[in-house]
């Protein structure tokens, strides 16, 4: 299997791209609370609409939802997520893909300047 990571078209992207289980391969906290549930996951699990959380252990997941949601002119997407104590959105700044469809590369650029790079494996 190559690891050549392809660049996809968020413009032209399915909205179900995006699910699936995430695992949190880099963050830049910026000025973010670290104690944020989002902050401290190491893994996203992405159902259609349903959002687990889940942070180093012994912490205890939290769940809640999710949606991808796009602006109006350029159709850029953004993922929304809403746990009980947190609530936020991120834009998708890229998404990359190996050309089997098996690995896959998700970077999130969020509200409040935390950046999040997930691994799909």
């Amino acid at each position: 299997m190559s690891d050549l990571l392809l660049d996809i078209n968020l413009q032209q992207l399915p909205d179900d791209y995006f699910g699936g289980e995430w695992q949190v391969a880099n963050r830049v906290l910026n000025h973010n609370d670290p104690r944020s549930p989002l902050a401290q996951a190491v893994r996203l699990v992405l159902a259609p609409g349903q959002l687990e959380a889940k942070p180093i252990p012994p912490g205890e997941p939290q769940t809640g939802h999710w949606a991808v949601m796009r602006d109006e002119i350029l159709n850029r997407p953004y993922l929304s997520f809403e746990l009980p104590e947190e609530a936020t959105r991120a834009l998708v700044t890229r998404l990359r893909r190996s050309a089997d469809g098996l690995r896959s590369q998700l970077n999130l650029y969020f509200a409040s300047g935390m950046e999040m790079q997930l691994d799909r494996a």
